[in-house]
């Protein structure tokens, strides 16, 4: 609850009118004073009041495509038996706006969009509602709500905002760009290129929660009764080719482009590419982020790495060397794609030495078009390269990097 200028105004003159009727013998005056304080008493107990509302959100669909179009259905019902209610709502969105290696692209309270709602004589046990777009065109995971109610006196002198329902969120994830095939290094299936067996049946890799049509030979009692539901040992053919792609989120590896955004959003254009084409060519994929976190294309379901690519955002806490050697210790797979920004040649050395853990690793660097003029020539690092032993992708965006990766004869 909130007291406006107004109000205050009003407080300290009742309160002076009626010092001065008192102490002077004026009841004019006393009683002027008498009705100012007594407006603003009545103020507060008006916006005291809190409407009992009840708010269903539905964002469809929830997770989409940088682009592609989403809509959010907002129902709210008052729930009171005997009360209406003509407020002020409003719905809050935050759009997904990932930050520039100039941090001038971190988004602020200016981003924050408010929806209007109607809610004009809401009568008892009455219910109404509005649909809304989101916006999608920047890659983020987008904050719808919680609803917004604000609810003034006649006089406006107090006012109160209260919140209803929980928030939403929206994935925007990156474009993906048809890439023709995936490298899959020196491993092969014996019943060809890619074994179209998910799980493998050789090597423990991990254990997972239960799900229905999983063979319960499998599942582990221990585990299972410790933790009060079933656990099952997932396996891995160690035979089968397995893609790594290692994602560059430092602050530093990046650089500021046009629109408003980085070369980071090319690169996660590019892993999203990959990623996307190892899960249609049955090849199993991970995604790992130099910062440390990491998803794996599992069952036949690539949404997990599409929603952390989503979520990915420049950080300025993270170190490659130290990515590198996790990745030298766990050996996730025989194929390491890096992506990052502008091409360095001491990054491209640390990822290279790599090659005794992974026998085949490309590089994918993304320079920036400094010049909107200049977005259909490409840069002086586009192209293939070889550079510290790596084969090296040069790019300024996603589609750029689809070509030249398809212009790869080796895979």
């Amino acid at each position: 609850m909130r007291i406006s200028t107004r109000g205050y105004g009003l407080l300290v003159a009742g309160v002076l009118l009626l010092a001065a009727g008192f102490a002077f013998g004026y009841p004019e005056l006393a009683a002027l004073g008498s009705a100012a304080v007594v407006a603003l008493a009545g103020a507060v107990a008006f916006v005291a009041w809190k409407p009992q509302l009840t708010v269903d959100r539905v964002a469809d669909p929830d997770r989409v495509t940088r682009g592609e179009p989403s809509v959010v259905t907002l129902g709210i019902a008052n729930a009171s038996r005997l009360f209406g209610a003509t407020l002020v709502a409003r719905d809050r969105v935050r759009p997904g706006r990932p930050p520039r290696p100039d941090g001038a692209g971190q988004a602020t309270a200016a981003d924050v969009s408010a929806v209007p709602v109607p809610l004009v004589r809401l009568r008892a046990g009455a219910t109404t509602g509005v649909t809304y777009p989101v916006p999608t065109r920047r890659r983020g995971v987008i904050e719808v709500g919680p609803l917004e109610v604000s609810r003034r006196d006649p006089l406006g002198l107090v006012s109160a905002v209260r919140t209803y329902g929980d928030a939403t969120a929206v994935w925007v994830r990156p474009r993906t760009h048809t890439i023709a095939a995936v490298p899959v290094g020196l491993s092969r299936s014996m019943d060809g290129r890619v074994d179209r067996v998910p799980h493998g049946s050789i090597t423990f890799a991990a254990l997972r929660e239960y799900v229905v049509g999983d063979d319960l030979r499998h599942v582990h009692w221990r585990t299972s009764a410790r933790v009060g539901q079933l656990m099952v040992r997932e396996h891995v053919d160690t035979s089968l080719p397995r893609v790594v792609v290692l994602l560059d989120d430092r602050m530093s590896a990046h650089a500021p482009g046009a629109n408003d955004e980085s070369t980071f959003e090319a690169a996660c254009e590019a892993a999203a590419s990959v990623l996307v084409a190892a899960y249609r060519e049955d090849v199993h994929a991970e995604l790992y982020l130099v910062s440390g976190a990491a998803a794996a294309v599992r069952r036949g379901a690539v949404g997990p790495v599409l929603d952390l690519l989503a979520e990915a955002d420049l950080t300025m806490d993270a170190d490659l060397s130290t990515a590198a050697e996790r990745l030298r210790v766990r050996r996730v797979g025989d194929t390491l794609v890096y992506l990052t920004g502008p091409r360095n040649d001491d990054d491209l050395g640390v990822v290279a030495g790599l090659r005794g853990a992974y026998p085949s690793i490309i590089a994918g660097t993304f320079a920036s078009v400094p010049d909107a003029e200049q977005s259909g020539s490409k840069t002086a690092e586009s192209g293939l390269a070889t550079i510290s032993g790596l084969l090296v992708v040069g790019a300024s965006d996603g589609a750029e990097f689809a070509a030249a990766w398809d212009g790869v004869r080796a895979w």
